[in-house]
């Protein structure tokens, strides 16, 4: 329909569409991101790590190009390679990127495909390095890691897919770490389908753990997961590097025995009252090296004759309560949202190329996404907004039409004067703009 000059609309013959606009575009609001990917050193910092092996002997687009390219359509909504075809002469995407026109579909796909394991470890090194950044900007002593896994489908026979018996169906089954105060995007690593919850944990947050420790020697982290984390290897990693932890447990026989002889289901004396417990035990599984702390939490609701238990090993002290133990841990609950914000809005499950390695390059530049509009919106945006989703943000921010006009040197980008929020968007300009440059 787009390659036809004119469409006249059945409702109102008066008024006719075409596709020849000229220099408008409609994600005006990407320059915001640009603005504060240059206060902090963004695509900088991602240049001066990553080092790809490129034979090309001639080329328009620049590795550091491409990699912003592909971020920027991510940031703006457009998930799909394909989408650089129809952008290549869009104005404020061209200036965003540098270059007379974007890379197509092909470029593309070609960029990813020059990644091997050393350049993905570079993007997981240029992201902590941009944490580290962002932390000293929020002046925070703490750190929250949460610990989860997600499932990431895949369709056809993608390389390394396998069946996964929790969630029922074939695909990936990616590791995540998020910072459970600020949201922010720690690290990931895209796993076969078919591992188990904890496999390579160690080995994944480990070095997260003694970067902080050693970078950020006043920050106190503390790691959060859940039963399918429950491993001796983590526990004694976090006693090790002094992290403290709460970790739910697998209800096994000894437990319940335990929390039975502590809350038998006897009759309630009240059977319209939810009753609740909190108790304190030291607990030895056959697997731990040495007793650990553990917080049972027994819930009978009204109504039910029969207690349920909940178990929690955390190296917490005694001037944590109980029930403060087991509230810190629910808390963990957000993590949730931080992964559906992953994969709904910066599209971290979407899994199109066949190769392993190309999927995992493809997840690196989701993570990298999501934690440039997360920066953003919590450094940047005022009081009442910086709790907005990805989708609200395109929707008040960067979907703004633009009309570019060349004058001189100069490029004038008009905003549409129906864009319904301007205060906001000037504000956040105004905030970019009063940082202090990395």
């Amino acid at each position: 329909m787009a390659t036809l000059p004119q469409i006249t609309l059945d409702f109102n013959r008066q008024i006719k569409l075409s596709h020849d606009g000229g220099d408008l575009s409609s994600d005006t609001g990407e320059f915001l991101f640009r603005e504060f990917d240059e206060t902090i050193g963004f695509t900088r910092t991602l240049a001066k790590y990553l080092v790809l092996n490129d034979e090309r002997h001639y080329h328009i687009h620049a590795n550091q190009d491409l990699l912003r390219q592909k971020i920027y359509q991510i940031i703006a909504g457009y998930d799909g390679d394909d989408a650089a075809d129809q952008l290549t002469n869009d104005p404020v995407l061209t200036q965003i990127i540098g270059t007379k026109a974007l890379a197509s579909q092909p470029s593309l796909s070609r960029f990813l495909e020059r990644f091997d394991a050393n350049s993905i470890d570079q993007l997981n090194q240029a992201n902590q390095d941009l944490l580290d950044r962002v932390h000293r900007y929020r002046a925070s002593d703490a750190l929250i890691l949460d610990l989860d896994s997600t499932h990431a489908d895949t369709y056809g026979n993608q390389e390394a897919a396998n069946y996964n018996t929790h969630y029922g169906t074939v695909g990936f089954h990616p590791l995540v770490a998020f910072d459970g105060i600020t949201g922010d995007f720690v690290k990931a690593d895209l796993r076969p389908g078919s591992v188990y919850t904890s496999n390579g944990v160690v080995d994944f947050i480990e070095p997260v753990i003694q970067h902080y420790n050693n970078v950020f020697p006043t920050t106190t982290p503390f790691l959060r997961g859940d039963s399918g984390f429950a491993v001796p290897a983590l526990y004694e990693l976090c006693e090790r590097e002094s992290v403290f932890y709460v970790i739910r447990l697998k209800a096994n026989p000894a437990l319940k025995r335990i929390a039975a002889e502590l809350h038998p289901n006897t009759t309630p004396a009240d059977a319209t009252q939810t009753e609740c417990y909190y108790e304190t035990i030291h607990y030895q599984a056959g697997s731990w090296s040495q007793p650990r702390k553990v917080v049972i939490q027994s819930i009978r609701p009204a109504g039910e004759l029969l207690f349920t238990h909940g178990f929690f090993v955390t190296n917490l002290g005694d001037t944590f309560s109980p029930e403060t133990i087991v509230q810190s841990y629910k808390q963990r609950g957000t993590m949730e949202n931080y992964i559906k914000e992953a994969k709904n809005g910066f599209y971290m499950d979407r899994m199109s190329s066949h190769d392993f390695q190309v999927n995992q390059v493809r997840m690196m530049l989701s993570l990298l996404a999501y934690n440039l509009t997360n920066w953003l919106r919590t450094l940047c945006f005022p009081d009442g907004h910086q709790n907005m989703q990805i989708q609200t943000i395109r929707t008040k921010l960067i979907k703004v039409a633009s009309k570019l006009v060349r004058s001189g040197r100069s490029f004038y980008f008009k905003l549409a004067s129906s864009f319904v929020y301007p205060k906001l968007f000037w504000q956040v300009l105004q905030r970019i703009q009063a940082m202090k440059p990395t």
